[in-house]
């Protein structure tokens, strides 16, 4: 959408681009804000830099762009504009979609919050119980990923306040995670539903405290994985990173651990997922490099813009 003022330096813009086909204009449609909404399908290796050049003629403030993901376009001129777009769409990263969808798994709120206590009280029960399969369950209902993945784009962009919002919800998110986490400890305990000092005979699920050189290694692997899984748009590969990391876990065995008065692997477990949490965050900013100086190849990136 933009001012009818803007519309043919948008036009040109996108018609004089290789990497955009079907370009359509409706003269005076949009209502809020006032103007002409122009359409155009871009191949997604030239979409980045069009939406830069879009934000260039002020549009994300005067008036507003939005993206969407098309599965199928059956057309001469798509392929062409394909063909036309360097590098291969896969490969491709957009960086404005990254942006928003990292800045808004990145808030600390109720929903966040709740996935989070489920998690660690799912983690505790696999615990109890010496179940490893409740345990990957854990793994894979928290939702620590997306702060984790916007505070690594927060430090490559350095977008500080992406990092601030991000680290709150971690910070904040995981001690009300754990606190609650263990009101249900203590409460199954007193009803007699579980018995925390079992966990020294519970082997099948020590993994998640015996931190160590592999913890570090699993979680840069687990942290490259998942950002190569965003910035590609295949979020299939999320569940398995999911699943690859004792952050979670850690946390709920934390709790388990502390009120059996097993404080040494209660110890163990807050350093496993310390390590985790920094092993996902600075593999994912490497990556984030690596993407950003090969998509750019060496060009001057100018600042996303915030709106």
């Amino acid at each position: 959408m933009c001012p009818p003022e803007r519309t043919a330096e948008a036009v040109d813009l996108l018609r004089e681009h290789p990497g955009t086909a079907h370009l359509i204009v409706h003269r005076g449609v949009a209502v809020t804000p006032e103007g002409d909404l122009v359409e155009a399908d871009v191949a997604r290796e030239a979409a980045d830099e069009i939406v830069d050049a879009l934000c260039g003629l002020g549009l994300d403030h005067s008036g507003g762009i939005t993206m969407e993901a098309l599965d199928t376009a059956l057309s001469d001129a798509a392929d062409a504009a394909e063909e036309s777009a360097p590098g291969e769409a896969a490969d491709a990263v957009v960086w404005q979609e990254l942006l928003g969808r990292t800045g808004e798994e990145s808030r600390w709120n109720a929903t966040f919050q709740a996935f989070l206590v489920i998690a660690c009280l799912l983690a505790a029960v696999g615990v109890l119980t010496d179940s490893p399969v409740t345990v990957v369950g854990a793994m894979v209902v928290g939702p620590e990923f997306g702060p984790l993945a916007a505070i690594a784009m927060g430090l490559v962009l350095r977008r500080w306040d992406l990092v601030r919002r991000a680290g709150l919800a971690l910070v904040a998110g995981f001690p009300v995670a754990m606190a609650c986490t263990l009101a249900g400890v203590l409460l199954g305990t007193a009803a007699g539903i579980f018995e925390p000092d079992v966990i020294v005979r519970n082997h099948e699920v020590d993994f998640v405290y015996q931190v160590g050189p592999a913890s570090f290694v699993v979680a840069l692997l687990a942290g490259a994985a998942g950002m190569l899984a965003m910035t590609s748009a295949k979020s299939a590969a999320l569940v398995g990173v999911f699943i690859s990391v004792t952050t979670v876990p850690a946390a709920g065995y934390v709790v388990v651990a502390a009120v059996a008065g097993r404080w040494d692997r209660a110890g163990f477990s807050l350093l496993q997922l310390l390590v985790n949490l920094a092993g996902i965050v600075l593999a994912a900013a490497i990556v984030l490099i690596l993407r950003r100086r090969k998509q750019r190849s060496g060009v001057l990136l100018r600042p996303l813009s915030r709106g």
